[in-house]
């Protein structure tokens, strides 16, 4: 669960981290880095929803949205049959709460921009 986010800073599960993070139903990875800073793609995310199969991803775009997910890699998520909601990364901490109850969801946060 994600007790809190600001800029550049995410607690989940007691744990602070200051760098982007992907969260799986199983286990959070800190530290994440993509090719270009503010754009997504498909190689940037793809080994993490092949190993959680997640129903859902949630991208958190940053808390003033400044990374971008491009058509390419939405046709990717759309191709795998996975509902991809894109958001500023407050509101995406908000949904990854919520819809994590009941479904299997994996959310890539950008904490900074």
């Amino acid at each position: 669960m994600i007790e809190s986010y600001d800029f550049g800073r995410i607690a989940i599960n007691g744990i602070v981290y200051t760098k982007d993070v992907i969260i799986t139903g199983e286990k959070t990875i800190d530290s994440w880095i993509r090719k270009e800073g503010h754009l997504l793609q498909v190689a940037d995310i793809s080994q993490a929803i092949e190993e959680s199969a997640p129903e859902i991803a949630i991208v958190g775009t940053g808390y003033n949205g400044m990374m971008s997910v491009p058509e390419e890699t939405r046709v990717y998520f759309r191709r795998k049959g996975i509902e991809l909601l894109v958001e500023k990364t407050r509101e995406a901490c908000d949904l990854f709460n919520m819809l994590s109850k009941t479904r299997r969801v994996l959310a890539a946060l950008h904490l900074t921009c």
